[in-house]
């Protein structure tokens, strides 16, 4: 099985109430079920610790960190074209309206 990688560029393994309050306008619900879908896919390590209340810990596998590098490359480009891109919609969207 695959060692936990840093998760979303923080370097290590993270807790579920720590990813509850860095996502914005998640439910509880939908996190869990978002967490559970991931580590199906093989790209989350869930680790449970024996204690009271239980300890949860999220990871990537390497999978995971793979997908992780081209979604955070693919970001940097969306970040950096933005201009071009809103450009190209706006000269679209006039040579529509003209048309």
């Amino acid at each position: 099985m695959d060692q936990g990688r840093g998760f979303g560029g923080l370097g290590g393994p993270i807790r579920f109430t720590e990813l509850e309050r860095r996502i914005e306008g998640i439910s509880r619900r939908m996190l869990t079920l978002t967490l559970r879908n991931l580590e199906r896919d093989g790209l989350l390590l869930r680790t449970v610790y024996p204690t009271a209340p239980p300890k949860v810990e999220y990871s990537l596998t390497a999978v995971g960190a793979e997908l992780n590098e081209y979604l955070t490359n693919l970001t940097a480009w969306a970040e950096r074209r933005r201009g071009t891109i809103r450009a190209a919609q706006v000269a679209y969207d006039q040579a529509r309206a003209a048309g």
